[in-house]
């Protein structure tokens, strides 16, 4: 089995799963269906498309960087009706976090997938479209790990300098990963069944959580794909098109 590994880093993301009417709320982490959206996206898939290829990919995110709560608060009007107002929604994001995602498969449709996320036939976002990435989102398919836990548990901390400065006292950090028979687990509606425009249907996932130290990963700085000065890589994640 091989691993696909995905950094998710921007100055703001939301990961809703249960979100009605006029809250929209954030999850602390990425979730399944963003997740697959987000690679949906980057195959060029339509919402009628199936997921199931997608969806039974073991998945998990370690929370590098978890990032602050922004609430933000918007109201519209109809079309053409300067005097009618509809009620304010409120908006809740993350600011300023950094996820390490794992996507454990089939190496050949793994590395088909990172393709496409490198190179996106639609423009990929962190949850909603009003959240783009910072970076281009794929680190590679790794071969040395076994699943998804292994990677989480292994590959280096992609926190900032400054982030890691304002939390000296910091030693562990939390992964959440697709849970396995008879394992503790909480249960989230985040599996996608379908994106269709006629009708959106999840199903619940059961989640396992567990804390990794950091001083058992890899020794990198969180800024060393990008130092001040340095030229930036060929594909710009904000050119699209």
């Amino acid at each position: 089995m091989s691993v696909l590994l995905l950094e998710l880093s921007g100055p703001l993301q939301s990961w809703g799963d249960s979100s009605r009417y006029v809250r929209r709320g954030t999850r602390g982490e990425p979730t399944k269906s963003g997740i697959v959206g987000m690679l949906a996206s980057a195959l060029g898939r339509s919402r009628e498309d199936s997921l199931d290829d997608l969806t039974s990919l073991e998945f998990g995110v370690r929370l590098d960087q978890p990032g602050s709560i922004l609430v933000d608060f918007q109201t519209e009007r109809p079309r053409g009706d300067t005097k009618k107002a509809m009620p304010l929604s409120y908006r809740y994001y993350l600011s300023d976090a950094k996820f390490l995602v794992a996507l454990a498969g089939d190496a050949d449709w793994l590395k088909t997938i990172c393709d496409a996320v490198s190179h996106p036939v639609w423009p990929l976002f962190l949850g909603r479209r009003s959240c783009p990435p910072d970076r281009p989102p794929a680190l590679g398919v790794r071969e040395e790990y076994a699943d998804v836990r292994e990677a989480l548990s292994s590959e280096a901390w992609l926190a900032t300098e400054r982030y890691r400065r304002r939390n000296p006292r910091l030693r562990e950090l939390e992964v959440a990963c697709d849970a396995r028979e008879d394992e503790p687990a909480e249960s989230q509606d985040d599996h996608p069944l379908s994106f269709s425009g006629a009708c959106r249907r999840y199903a619940g996932r059961g989640v396992h959580r567990f804390r990794v130290g950091i001083e058992d990963l890899s020794d990198r700085d969180g800024d060393a794909r990008h130092q001040p000065g340095e030229k930036l890589p060929a594909h710009d994640p904000m050119g699209f098109f």
